[in-house]
């Protein structure tokens, strides 16, 4: 149940972010947030005892296979992560995807996919869709898997679900997308509106990270953004995004285009909540709380 009156706690993460990470990285450099980064992984809490964090070549697409006691060795996540197509790794999400696998009742595939704007699209998109072969080839059932990201992952957990659909692969039995990033051509309302309320991301600075994974590409591809695809076919799908965010548009309007097309969505929209704050669970209970919607949903969803 999406909470209708926000936390202490996710007030003072509210101020922190405004008055500290908001500001702080304005216009910074991509190799100044590349090494931020960096040292925010050697800070990032490691999973809890009994899980299991292995490395995988994925047909050449690096990443993690993380599962906790919870996980079953039938049912299986993808997990895209976020950093604007630009930075992230499936190191920075170790406190995270652990959750993702216990929530899922999964193992968890988190892949280092490649990155702009060194590797602009449809870079990040093939290696998302090799992983997912990869996984197919080693027995993992699509009736029991799913793909999951945030942010530019969540983006790119659309616009790899409609490649495979495209491609006549198989599809994942659910996905969830956590305030995704769905239109690069960056038309939202609330991108404006939001600019001043969003605790966290500066508007200003997105379409450099918009124009260096696009290169030559059309932003209004579907494979770049997915909310100009045709959503027909695509499996049961669960979008969470915050309603001060400037992505909360491109959140509404893919649920809205998945509707009309006839597929199964569930929007929830956050009061309050900065982008992607489930990555705050140790800290935020309505991040927590999201995480448990997640599984409820995905109970509901898949086999």
């Amino acid at each position: 149940m999406i909470p209708r009156r926000i936390s202490l706690r996710a007030r003072l993460v509210r101020a922190v972010y405004r008055a500290f990470l908001k500001r702080s990285q304005r216009h910074l450099t991509i190799d100044d947030i590349r090494r931020s980064f960096r040292r925010m992984e050697v800070m990032v809490p490691p999973p809890p005892r009994g899980t299991r964090t292995a490395p995988v070549d994925a047909d050449g697409v690096h990443g993690q296979f993380v599962s906790t006691p919870r996980s079953s060795p039938a049912r299986h996540v993808l997990y895209l992560h976020g950093g604007a197509y630009t930075v992230g790794s499936p190191r920075l999400y170790r406190h995270f995807t652990w959750r993702i696998a216990d929530a899922a009742r999964a193992q968890v595939l988190a892949i280092a996919y490649r990155c702009a704007p060194e590797h602009p699209f449809p870079a990040a998109l093939e290696d998302a869709v090799t992983a997912w072969r990869w996984l197919m080839a080693r027995g993992a059932d699509p009736r029991a898997s799913f793909i999951m990201g945030d942010s530019a992952g969540g983006g790119l957990t659309l616009a790899t679900m409609l490649k495979l659909r495209d491609s006549g692969l198989p599809l994942p039995a659910a996905a969830v997308a956590l305030s995704p990033w769905t239109d690069l051509a960056l038309t939202g309302r609330s991108f404006h509106e939001n600019a001043a309320r969003d605790p966290m991301l500066v508007a200003a600075d997105v379409p450099r990270f918009a124009a260096g994974y696009v290169g030559d590409a059309d932003p209004r591809d579907p494979y770049v953004s997915p909310l100009y695809g045709d959503p027909r076919g695509l499996p049961p799908t669960l979008i969470q995004a915050g309603s001060d965010e400037i992505l909360r548009d491109d959140a509404v309007r893919m649920a809205e285009a998945m509707q009309a097309a006839g597929c199964a969505v569930e929007l929830q929209i956050w009061p309050k909540m900065p982008h992607v704050w489930h990555l705050l669970a140790p800290v935020l209970p309505e991040a927590r709380a999201a995480l448990d919607e997640i599984a409820r949903f995905l109970a509901r969803t898949a086999t």
